[in-house]
């Protein structure tokens, strides 16, 4: 009988030997198992973690004032303010004639109530010294939280923008008792006013001025509570009511008197109740081949439309709440929406949430069954078994931390186990091909095989997984918005794997002596039938594959020039521009945007006409299903849109369009690919009309102002027209650079306005005051209103607004014929009174941290934007900037993130590495071990690199003349991460095997040959479940990167690590052991 060591002690023996001979083992497995499914129903959804940006915008208002005048007198002093606050990391302003609009931006992760308290408390501290010039100001402040989830667009063939409006107040304010519902806003139609066209000619007649109207507007409109009195023992209030309460009672206001007799409103101007002048205009339209799929053949091109928005409060479920939203309304439309009304979804981000995250979970079950059945075919069915409950118990417990870490489920979550997938397999992979080589070699009994099994492997597979955790934990401190983005990525893998170790210590050595201690192949003790372990197909490839490099030197200097030779390869790679580089892919969406801006100056009408000329265009396109367009104003924002301030677009030149595409399941193309085919002809329609545009793809990282951003700055004592010289060089540098497209800036097409000078001689012989005439023109040309109309049922404020007819105030003689009343009561024309000047309209200047600066925007179109940016700053170098001026281009693009991103990711990766080398020293004891465990690392590149050059050699493809290539992106790195990792684990217990077999005597070069057979098997399987798990994530945009890197780079450093580091650590420590090979 063979001789039996004592039984293993220690604390993992003793843990190990607790769960196999007791029911500590069911009981875990059936508390994980709970907890995931809870952890699964309980936790929020949504598409993306959630970046909380606080951002704060102040509007000043300072009528008259000229646009440097607000810039030096209200902006830079409101600036001042706001830098002082501790956290802020931008300010940002625009100052403009009349107004200045100022944004502060919070660091990322500030705490959003806290960041605007501050903000509406540095601004109330200085509020006495706001200079007079200040009107008022409003605070708005906006977070990501302010973005609908699901947007509403109601049409008809029936009704108009006017009436659907209207309704759609009514059915906004029914959808907002819908439980956590937070912000709510309608886009498009005319709202209901009361309109007083005022007449000129009979005000001059009757001898009534604008300004008396207004006042009389303003006296009819008041109402009180006067007071009670009592009599006969009883309380009885007193009140005065003259608020109007129709188009007639205002109609019937006196607002003044001329010969002795009342002038009534109705006398001196037209009263209409309706809807309000159009500003704006908001439709919908759908492409030809989805009404020809939906026998829509017969209906209109397009309808007038209006858009509900609504987002949800913070924190809450996504999903759940656009559910309760399309719940309510399709009550509503049984209630209250008229039948010939339709409602177009335009937005459901719950939906695409939860479309995202049902696709991952198919994902990771598919993955998992793809494991278990390799590792039915590699180990066995029962060696599989343990596995497949190994894997699910990790996942459960790690999403229940991740819903108390508050950690919603989402896209980055998902992706972060379909990661560790590779590396939770690991354990059991090595703890059961352990336990099955010490029971089938029949040398103990079976618990005992497993307690030796369990002792010989999990502790360096414990340091191994600290290393792990050592790797990704620097991820949490990544800046800016990529930190908040990849922290579900940080804490989830490190999370995955500790519970794959806790499993590995507990449940797995408890079901492998289970489904094992009875197998025909588990040799009894003592027996002569046992295995041999070095005549196995294993041990004789793997002798033949590493032998020769253990006899020959220079087999092994041979080696070490090969790997320094493929090392240099992925560089070059890199260097020669042959594997692109970016930030994040685009993602394959349902939607893009089309921004539309014309020269300032232009009307609504022509505007309009060219934002039909792109519904033209876009009805053609099959993949299209509907588009909706705002002309004149924004469309409810998304995150992107949050970030770029498109929220404050409003004007008659500007415009919107949100296309709607098939779902993803429907369409060859994905969206970025359709964007690419349709840019060529969309341009020229915009070259055509005049038009700037910009083709928007929402971003799946952190949004940026534009992929490219030039900052122009100058020196103190430049002007702003040199920055604006400065920044169009800049777009003659961009324009001229391939793939360089939607090329634009800050500043605003010259035009002229017409300025009225007040001839004050004259005025003040006239008896006529400045204010007067100001206040006159005001209300002839922009409207005012003073008064409100109440009525019971009306959900929004009914407005009285007086103005001039539009063709009474459309051109410099007719309104030179208004007259203003002098104190001597005659009327007397503008024309005695005012000169008009036509002058060049004022440049608004911004601001950023404090510095003047000029934004100038472009997009990418098929190429890296990291080797434009570095072309353009190689060609600024030879054709330099005007003097005084400065272009930075790491302040607001994409290259600003890439910057930060892979400097944070290099530190950490480098922090990392110093962890996992001193932890090393600490368990080995060796300043030169952990070196050589650790040079497994850099093998990855190897693999990737290579592999994501090939990729593009064999699937990269051109549509519409720009190149649609694999990049190799920040997921990528991660990636990396994750392969240093698996290969320190794999070299970690390898090196361990080897030192294990020299102390049981085994010779210098048969215990690396013999460790390394019997690591083998379980090395390969880890290698083939990492790329077979990592497989389902190469079909989404945004993580195939990381995917392909796992891929490309597991096959290289697996081989690496079987054959590198046995012959390195031969070749170090050869001569501290005297035998040598025969």
């Amino acid at each position: 009988m063979a001789d039996q060591p004592s039984a293993p002690t220690g604390l993992i023996a003793a843990v190990v030997h607790r769960f196999l001979t007791s029911k500590l083992s069911i009981i875990l497995i059936i508390l994980s198992l709970c907890l995931g499914v809870a952890a699964i129903l309980v936790t929020p959804r949504e598409e993306d973690p959630q970046i909380v940006v606080p951002l704060a915008d102040i509007y000043v208002n300072a009528p008259g004032a000229s646009a440097e005048e607000v810039e030096k007198l209200v902006a830079t002093p409101l600036e001042r303010l706001l830098w002082q606050i501790d956290g802020v990391e931008y300010v940002y302003s625009m100052s403009s004639q009349d107004m200045a609009v100022v944004t502060v931006r919070f660091y990322v992760g500030q705490e959003r109530e806290n960041s605007i308290l501050k903000v509406h408390n540095r601004i109330a501290m200085y509020q006495d010294t706001a200079p007079p010039i200040v009107q008022g100001w409003v605070i708005k402040p906006i977070e990501i939280d302010d973005v609908p989830i699901v947007n509403l667009t109601l049409f008809s063939d029936r009704y108009d923008d006017h009436e659907l409006r209207r309704m759609g107040e009514e059915i906004l304010a029914r959808l907002s008792a819908v439980k956590d519902i937070s912000r709510t806003q309608i886009v498009g139609g005319r709202h209901r006013e009361i309109r007083v066209e005022l007449l000129p000619e009979r005000i001059a007649g009757l001898g009534i001025s604008l300004p008396e109207v207004r006042q009389a507007l303003m006296g009819a409109d008041a109402s009180v509570t006067a007071g009670t009195f009592s009599r006969a023992n009883q309380s009885i209030t007193v009140t005065a009511n003259a608020f109007l309460t129709s188009a007639a009672e205002v109609g019937s206001l006196v607002v003044g008197v001329h010969d002795g007799r009342p002038v009534y409103l109705r006398d001196i101007a037209t009263v209409i109740d309706g809807p309000a002048e159009a500003d704006t205009y908001s439709r919908i339209g759908y492409s030809h081949y989805f009404r020809d799929t939906n026998q829509l053949t017969e209906t209109p091109l397009a309808y007038p439309a209006v858009t509900l928005a609504l987002a949800k409060k913070k924190g809450t479920n996504a999903v759940r709440v656009a559910a309760n939203i399309l719940g309510e309304l399709e009550t509503l439309k049984r209630e209250i929406i008229p039948d010939d009304v339709r409602v177009e979804i335009t937005r459901n981000t719950g939906h695409t949430a939860q479309q995202k995250v049902n696709e991952l979970l198919t994902s990771l079950a598919f993955a998992i069954v793809t494991v278990v059945i390799l590792l039915a075919f590699s180990l066995g069915w029962r060696e599989a078994l343990v596995v497949a409950l190994a894997v699910p118990i990790s996942f459960s417990l790690a999403l229940f931390v991740n819903f108390l870490f508050g950690y919603t489920i989402n896209r980055v979550t998902l992706f972060a186990l379909i990661l560790s997938l590779g590396l939770v397999v690991d354990d059991p992979i090595t703890n059961v091909d352990n336990i099955q080589r010490h029971m089938f070699t029949g040398k103990r009994g079976p618990i005992d095989s497993v307690l030796f099994a369990v002792n010989e492997v999990l502790p360096p597979v414990i340091m191994s997984t600290i290393a792990i955790i050592i790797s990704f934990t620097p991820l949490f401190f990544i800046t800016g918005m990529m930190g908040p983005y990849m922290g579900p990525m940080a804490s989830n893998v490190p999370m995955t794997v500790i519970f794959s170790t806790l499993c590995a210590l507990t449940i797995v050595p408890w079901m492998t002596y289970l489904l094992l201690k009875n197998h025909p192949g588990a040799a009894r003790i003592g027996s002569d039938d046992q295995p041999a372990t070095t005549g196995t197909l294993t041990h004789r490839v793997y002798r033949r594959l590493v032998a020769p490099f253990l006899v020959s030197r220079a087999r092994r200097v041979g080696l070490l020039v090969a790997i320094v030779i493929l090392l240099i390869v992925p560089i070059g790679l890199v260097v020669f521009r042959l594997v692109p580089l970016k930030m994040l892919p685009f993602d394959n969406k349902n939607e893009f945007q089309i921004v539309v801006d014309m020269p300032e100056g232009t009307t609504l009408e022509a505007t309009d006409a060219v934002v039909r000329q792109f519904e033209n265009y876009l009805r053609r396109v099959p993949e299209v299903t509907h588009f909706v367009s705002y002309v004149g104003n924004a469309s409810p924002i998304d995150f992107n849109g949050l970030v770029r301030h498109y929220y404050l677009r409003r004007g008659p030149h500007l415009a919107d369009i949100r296309v709607n595409l098939a779902d993803k399941s429907r369409r060859a193309q994905q969206s970025h690919a359709i964007v690419l085919r349709l840019r060529n002809d969309l341009e020229k329609i915009a070259v055509d009309s005049r038009a700037d545009i910009k083709l928007v793809e929402t971003p799946p990282g952190p949004p940026v102002l534009s992929t490219l951003v030039a900052e122009i700055y100058g020196d103190k004592d430049v002007a702003y027209g040199q920055l604006i010289a400065g920044a169009a060089h800049v777009k003659t540098i961009m324009a001229n650079e391939p793939f360089v497209t939607d090329i634009d800036d800050s500043t605003e097409a010259a035009r002229d306005r017409i300025d009225y000078v007040v001839d004050k001689e004259k005025a003040g012989l006239h008896g006529v005051s400045t204010r007067q005439i100001i206040q006159t023109l005001r209300i002839a040309l922009s409207g005012d209103t003073p008064a409100t109309v109440h009525l019971p049922l009306e959900r929004q404020p009914l407005m009285i607004n007086t103005i001039l007819p539009r063709q009474k105030r459309s051109g410099e003689v007719r309104l030179s014929q208004i007259t203003v009343k002098s104190t001597s009561g005659a009327m007397v024309p503008l024309a005695e009174l005012v000169k008009p000047l036509r002058v060049a309209q004022q440049q608004p200047i911004y601001h950023k941290n404090l510095e003047r600066v000029v934004f100038v925007t472009g997009e990418m179109a098929g190429r890296a934007p990291g080797e434009a940016v570095l072309d353009m700053m190689g060609r600024l170098k030879s054709n330099p900037m005007p003097s005084g001026t400065r272009a930075e281009w790491a302040g607001e693009g994409e290259w600003k993130i890439t910057l930060r991103v892979f400097r944070d990711m290099g530190i950490a990766f480098a922090a990392a590495l110093t962890g996992i080398y001193i932890l090393l020293i600490v368990q080995t004891g060796s300043f030169l071990m952990p070196l050589l465990i650790m040079m497994a690392i850099p093998l990855t590149l190897i693999g990737a690199m290579p592999g994501f050059w090939l990729l593009n050699l064999i699937t990269g493809k051109t549509v519409g003349g720009f190149a649609d290539p694999v990049f190799f992106t920040a997921t990528g790195m991660i990636g990396m991460i994750a392969l240093g990792g698996i290969v320190i684990r794999n070299a970690i217990v390898l090196i361990e095997f080897i030192q294990d077999a020299l102390k049981q005597g085994l010779p210098f070069d048969e215990a690396i040959l013999q460790s390394g057979a019997i690591r083998m098997r379980p090395i390969l399987l880890t290698a083939a479940t990492t790329a077979l798990g990592a497989w389902p994530i190469t079909l989404d945009p945004i993580f195939s990167g990381l995917a392909w890197t796992l891929i490309f780079g597991i096959v290289a450093s697996t081989v690496f690590t079987l054959l590198v580091i046995p012959v390195t650590y031969y070749a170090l420590y050869r001569k501290a052991h005297a035998r040598v090979l025969t």
